[in-house]
């Protein structure tokens, strides 16, 4: 009788152990081919983000900043667009890299 109930305690030993640790699900890259294909993605988003932070920035700041660049050709209205392209792309790796 105490053999039998051994003999089932041990078989059923592994129902009731632990369920094995499975490693978490992450999107870093596992390869080379997903390294690219993230970067292309993070790319695409980046400029696009970029240009949409400056069309922004341009549409509720007083006059056109692009106009004031591109038909004027002043330096420092060139400076602030540059400046928040800058700021806008650090905001944007941040987010990216965690």
């Amino acid at each position: 009788m105490r053999f039998t109930c051994f003999l089932l305690l041990f078989a059923a030993a592994p129902i009731f152990a632990a369920d094995p640790v499975l490693p978490a699900a992450t999107w870093h890259a596992q390869s080379l081919a997903q390294a690219v294909l993230n970067m292309l993605l993070f790319v695409a988003i980046g400029i696009a983000a970029a240009v949409v932070g400056y069309k922004l920035f341009d549409k509720y700041t007083p006059g056109d900043l692009s106009k004031e660049i591109l038909e004027n050709k002043n330096i420092l209205a060139a400076i602030v667009a540059a400046a928040v392209i800058i700021g806008v792309c650090i905001i944007i790796a941040a987010a990216m890299v965690g």
